[in-house]
C-alpha cells in the first residue's frame, strides 16, 4: 500500500499467552493510523468536534488476517481513503512487517455524526473537498 503509514511496535499487552498479537488489537492499530491520517491532513478528531460539532465513528469493518505478528515486531500500518461521500468515509488499510510480509488487510467505513445529537450528519464542505483531493 502506498501513501500514508505509521509504525507501531508490538508490546506484551498486545499479545496473547503465546506471544502472538490478539486479533482484535489489529483494529486498534488501524484506528491509530486513521486518526494520524486525519491529523496529518489537518483534521484532528477533537478539533473537528470543537469547531464543526462532527465526529467520525466506525460504521463497519471487514478484515482478512493473513499472517501473525509477534511480540517486539514493528508493524507498518497503512491508511488510504478508498471512498468519500457526503456523510461517510471509507479507508483501505494494510498492516505489514518491516520486511513487507502482509499481516492483515481491512476495509473500514466511518460515518459522520453530529456531536450533540449523535445522528448522521454531512461532512463539512471544506473538509469533504480536502479529503476527496
Amino acid at each position: 500500500m502506498s501513501g500514508f503509514s505509521i509504525d507501531i511496535r508490538v508490546y506484551y499487552e498486545d499479545t496473547d499467552s503465546g506471544g502472538i498479537v490478539y486479533y482484535a488489537n489489529y483494529l486498534r492499530f488501524m484506528e491509530r493510523a486513521r486518526t494520524e491520517y486525519l491529523r496529518r491532513h489537518g483534521f484532528a478528531q477533537q478539533a473537528l468536534r470543537e469547531s464543526h460539532q462532527r465526529l467520525f465513528v466506525v460504521r463497519s469493518v471487514a478484515v482478512d488476517y493473513l499472517n501473525p505478528a509477534r511480540l517486539d515486531d514493528v508493524i507498518r500500518v497503512g491508511a488510504e481513503i478508498s471512498d468519500c461521500r457526503r456523510a461517510t468515509l471509507s479507508f483501505s488499510q494494510e498492516l505489514t512487517l518491516a520486511d513487507g510480509t502482509p499481516l492483515c488487510r481491512g476495509q473500514v467505513r466511518l460515518a459522520c455524526l453530529d456531536a450533540e445529537t449523535m445522528r448522521p450528519a454531512g461532512i463539512p464542505g471544506a473538509i469533504l473537498e480536502a479529503l476527496k483531493s
